[in-house]
Parts: structure tokens; sequence; C-alpha cells
């Protein structure tokens, strides 16, 4: 690992010292300033020369200043002759809007995609998209990790004895509620279907599957202000489940999502730290933050030695 350099830029200082301290290298040094205006300027504080960078930095609030981080510390890194450049952005923002769902609606998605690529990214490497199609967005590679093992690792560990189900909670994440499924034994899956009346606002509609009597995992890509989220949890209780769970990749608790979770019914809410808490959030015992840096340290080492980057997932498989 001698020829490689990780930079982390405002928002992801933490997740990367940890990502560091396991590849056994010392962090880069960049700064990141202000002119009085707003005005952003990254410049690395070390040699790039011929070495491959990793940019750590995810795109979460405010979402706009971290993405132009990231865009500025690509040129700068281009322009200072690095080898190769990987972004490795946990949460990749503006990824909700992936589609025209209306007349007239922009998709970010892809805009974001050309931004990176256009600033130099060779390739990207992100947890859990909030669709997997975005990565037909981008002509570079790019690593859509997913954090389900490491989820159903979690969840093994309580050695539940009732019968357990994964609940998607709308029809696009059938599939990671599925893939959970596969990791935890003898439990099936059930379909909130849902109703998006509008950006944050969506209504619980119908429950597809039996959760009566059973343990419910709700597993999610984005937990934001928790609303959709939480309706879904009452759904269930209805329904007969005994216990709900919440597991999302990234927690964003928005708003008073962090009032809304403490007064739920929701017996824990696991998020990953692609997205940093603030210490009031750490301090909710409802939420259990699991660390993505030992999967972003081995998948950082698997590009730098030319391995499969799927062979990852087998360390969190423990059956």
């Amino acid at each position: 690992m001698n020829n490689i350099i990780v930079f982390a830029l405002t928002s992801s200082i933490e997740l990367a010292d940890e990502i560091c301290a396991h590849l056994g290298v010392t962090r880069g040094k960049i700064s990141v300033k202000h002119f009085a205006d707003g005005e952003i300027i990254v410049e690395p504080e070390e040699s790039v020369r011929g070495k491959h960078v990793f940019l750590v930095q995810s795109t979460c609030s405010p979402v706009s200043e971290h993405l132009m981080e990231v865009l500025i510390a690509l040129d700068a890194c281009k322009r200072a002759s690095a080898d190769y450049i990987t972004v490795v952005m946990p949460y990749f923002g503006y990824a909700r809007q992936d589609r025209k769902a209306r007349p007239r609606q922009p998709i970010t998605a892809k805009l974001v995609a050309d931004l990176l690529q256009t600033a130099g990214a060779n390739r990207l490497v992100t947890l859990d998209l909030h669709a997997p199609q975005i990565q037909g967005f981008f002509n570079v590679p790019i690593d859509d990790l997913t954090a389900v093992a490491m989820i159903g690792q979690y969840f093994r560990a309580k050695k539940f004895t009732e019968e357990i189900v994964i609940v998607s909670p709308d029809h696009g994440g059938a599939t990671r509620a599925r893939r959970l499924s596969e990791y935890i034994d003898n439990s099936t899956i059930a379909i909130i279907d849902k109703r998006r009346t509008q950006p944050n606002v969506a209504e619980a509609i119908n429950l597809i599957g039996d959760v009566n009597n059973k343990i419910a995992i709700i597993v999610d890509d984005i937990v934001d202000t928790g609303g959709s989220l939480l309706g879904g949890v009452d759904m269930l209780y209805r329904n007969g489940a005994k216990e709900v769970y919440c597991a999302c990749s990234h927690g964003i608790l928005s708003g008073n999502a962090l009032q809304r979770v403490h007064e739920s019914r929701i017996k824990e809410l696991v998020i990953t730290n692609s997205i940093p808490l603030s210490p009031e959030k750490k301090a909710e015992p409802k939420i259990k933050q699991i660390s993505i840096a030992y999967m972003l340290s081995k998948t950082i080492q698997a590009i730098q030695n030319h391995d499969p980057v799927s062979d990852i997932y087998n360390m969190f498989n423990d059956k």
C-alpha cells in the first residue's frame, strides 16, 4: 500500500481515520478553506504525483457544499499529477432524484455523476445507492457496496428464538429485503405498500405478507425525516408484530427525526457511520451505529491489488 494516499474532506474525517487505521497508513494532509464569501479552496499538503489517491467524503448535509469540496479536490489532485483518483463516497447525495417522476423534473443523480467524472474521478466507491441503476450513469468503474451483510451479522448475533420477517418499506426495496433474508435463517419477507405524496412525505396503505406474532426488521437505504419509516412501524404493530427493528444504511435524520425515533415503538434503529452522527444522536439509546470502515479498507486493498471486491462480503457471513 506504499503508492496510495487517503485524504479525508470535512464530512468524513472520523471514518477516514478508521479506514487508515485498518490499512496501516497515515491519513494524507489536505486543507479545506473558505474565502470570505464562502468560496471553497482545497489544497493537498503533500505530493500526490504518480500516486493512487482515495478521497473520502460523504455528501451529507450541507450536501452542495460537501459535493463542491469533492469536485475541487478532484481538480486539485488531477492538476497535481495524481496517477489515479478514486472517490470513496459512502453516502451519494442527490441520488433520490434518479428519474423524471413528473414533467420538468431534473435527474440530479446523473448530473452529479457527470460532474464527478468531468472533475477527474477515475473510479467511485459508494454504499447502497438509492437506486442501483444509478451505476449506469457513470462511464468509469463504480463499486456500489452494500451494508446488508453487516446488518445480517448484527441481527444474527441477537440469536432471536421467535420467527423473523424482513420488511421492505416499499416495492422498490423488495430486493434488499430478500438479500437480508438470505443472511438470516428461517426468515420470511413482507412489503409495505405506500404512496409518496411529496418529497419526505409518504403514506402506508397496505401490508403484503404476514408479520403476526413475529419479530419484524424493516430494512431501507435511507432514513431522513423518519415519517414514512415510523408510519410503517405503526402498521406492523397494528398487524400483530411482537417487536419492530429498523436498519438503514444512511442515517440522515433530518429535522425532528431524532425525537420521532425516541418517542416511537422502534426497538432499535441500526445505521452505519456513512454519515457522521452528532453527539445528541449518538446518545440516543435506540440508535445503534455499526462501522463500515473495515469493509471500505478491504475494498481499497482489493482495488489496489486488483482483487475481486465481491469477496469482501464473505467476511460478514459467519452462519
